[in-house]
């Protein structure tokens, strides 16, 4: 197992104001798996996922990534362990302006000592004529493009999504999803992505559903359905 939680516990807020988000978690994700953390606003999806990319901490339970337990990393090894074992794709793209298409990916193969091929990438993403603009010259669907080929230049181990085509139309949120796909059949990544589109767990190995904090439903899908054959 790849990746493993259990009993991932999280509140906010103090006294009379705290408020449970996360009621004891539990779930594995196998090595090049197709994760869907299916659910509302509200559910608890996007701070599970911040938790397994080490940005907030659980309040108790355990995260063990290929069995190390993340508790036991110190401040140097848990950046050790997002440079080397994670790739963030988010809603926003969080390109850096003043960089172009190209030096933006590079940026992730700099954190990696095992970074892909920076032309595969754009190749394999179709950014390659685009490779000398910078992010204001891009669509929204090239500037999400760009992002992720920042993210899986680093060749992580676990791909995380959090509402990658949110701030997408409907025909570039399709064409994003394919990548996605294709990248995940291409390097054999394991992908864990957060979404409240009912119809994109069609397109996963396993969807997660949650509600109020808590796993409600573990589907697994016999077969996948191709991200381009995806209508919502």
């Amino acid at each position: 197992m790849l990746l493993e939680l259990n009993e991932i516990r999280k509140s906010y807020g103090k006294d009379d104001s705290r408020v449970q988000v996360l009621k004891g978690i539990s779930l594995g994700v196998e090595k090049g798996e197709f994760c869907v953390l299916l659910g509302p606003s509200g559910s608890g999806k996007s701070t599970l996922l911040n938790i397994v990319g080490g940005i907030d901490t659980a309040d108790s339970g355990e995260i063990l990534i290929d069995g190390e337990m993340m508790s036991r990393m110190n401040e140097k090894k848990l950046t050790r362990y997002r440079r080397q074992h994670l790739g963030y794709v988010f809603q926003m793209y969080n390109l850096i302006p003043n960089l172009t298409v190209r030096e933006n990916i590079e940026v992730g193969a700099f954190l990696s000592r095992r970074p892909l091929d920076v032309n595969e990438i754009l190749h394999t993403l179709g950014l390659y004529d685009h490779r000398d603009k910078l992010p204001g010259q891009l669509s929204g669907g090239q500037q999400q493009r760009t992002s992720i080929g920042r993210a899986i230049v680093k060749n992580p181990d676990i791909l995380l999504c959090d509402e990658p085509t949110g701030a997408l139309d409907y025909n570039t949120s399709r064409e994003i999803l394919q990548l996605i796909e294709r990248v995940s059949l291409k390097y054999h990544t394991t992908v864990v992505m957060v979404t409240h589109n009912e119809a994109i767990g069609a397109m996963a190995d396993t969807i997660i559903r949650l509600r109020d904090g808590m796993i409600r439903e573990r589907l697994v899908n016999e077969i996948r359905m191709p991200a381009e054959k995806l209508e919502w």
